[in-house]
């Protein structure tokens, strides 16, 4: 199924009210050091395009970039990383954010159930715990907050490691707001993987939007 590029899927989302990292888009080395000064540093720099669903494990991310020099020299290795399958392309230039915890939200679209909502634990537990908890869509607030109250690490949305408690009101928002993206029978799956909890506040650091095929 075709998917949307990372920058059109942060665009989706953000504009249905969801915390997206901020991020800047260039075409070229020149334009992404002029776009990571806009940025609050250090700053991530990938490769994407709507052909590219994993970036990560082609090698096309660059993280803890600080300085001009080394934006410049990311950018143009991923530039010329880029396959003629992968088409047209383009830099996304984000602030790096820094977490102890990471969670995944998503939506699918099962074929019995219609658009239901996840979330999970993530990042390197993710595997391990295979701590994941689902609902109907569309949610409500109770529904969504019953749905947080599923995940068996509770512990994780806790004050943990010196940080606060996981904003459970903004999380809960969140999950009703890609929700009801749901609705719009076109969007087959959203994967917002991770969100990245920084003070206490949930942030998404990736978008993947998969689309319904044009008919």
């Amino acid at each position: 199924m075709p998917t949307l590029s990372e920058s059109r899927s942060r665009l989706l989302v953000s504009e249905a009210g969801i915390p997206v990292s901020n991020w800047e888009i260039a075409n070229s080395a020149e334009e992404a050091v002029l776009a990571a000064k806009n940025l609050t540093s250090p700053v991530v720099v990938k490769l994407c395009g709507d052909a590219i669903a994993h970036k990560t494990e082609r090698g096309l991310v660059r993280l803890n970039l600080d300085t001009e020099d080394a934006v410049k020299e990311a950018a143009n290795e991923l530039l010329s990383s880029a396959t003629p399958e992968d088409g047209d392309v383009e830099l996304l230039i984000s602030e790096q954010i820094r977490g102890n915890r990471e969670l995944i939200i998503g939506l699918i679209r099962d074929e019995q159930f219609g658009p239901c909502v996840m979330l999970g634990v993530g990042g390197i537990l993710a595997e391990a715990l295979a701590d994941v908890a689902f609902r109907l869509a569309p949610l409500n607030k109770a529904e969504a907050n019953d749905l947080i109250d599923d995940i068996a690490m509770q512990s994780l949305l806790e004050s943990f490691r010196g940080e606060p408690p996981v904003n459970r009101e903004t999380l809960a928002d969140i999950l009703c707001s890609i929700s009801r993206l749901g609705e719009d029978s076109n969007l087959l799956s959203i994967d917002l993987n991770p969100l990245i909890i920084s003070d206490g506040e949930p942030i998404a650091v990736d978008a993947l939007v998969e689309i319904a095929e044009d008919k």
